[in-house]
């Protein structure tokens, strides 16, 4: 892989990275960080600090994804719809 397009990836994940607190706040909707925590069975403080920018661990992506029933090609790079099919 040539050093312009390994430039070129690594900028679209830091683009993708910035937009994934959107996307998780999009998901909690009008519920509080505390019950949108409960819903999933973390920590409230783990929400507050994915919404601010810090990067989420997987099985947080996955726990996320697998209840509320988001498309993890939507969460992580904006692709397709919110929801997946049921």
């Amino acid at each position: 892989m040539g050093r312009r397009s390994e430039e070129s990836i690594m900028a679209t994940v830091e683009r993708h990275k910035k937009r994934l607190p959107e996307r998780i706040a999009q998901v909690r909707g009008e519920r509080s960080q505390r019950q949108f925590a409960r819903d999933l069975g973390v920590f409230q403080q783990n929400v507050n600090r994915y919404e601010s920018g810090t990067t989420p661990h997987a099985d947080f992506l996955i726990q996320l994804a697998l209840k509320e029933g988001v498309s993890l090609d939507w969460l992580l790079l904006g692709r397709g719809r919110m929801r997946r099919a049921r």
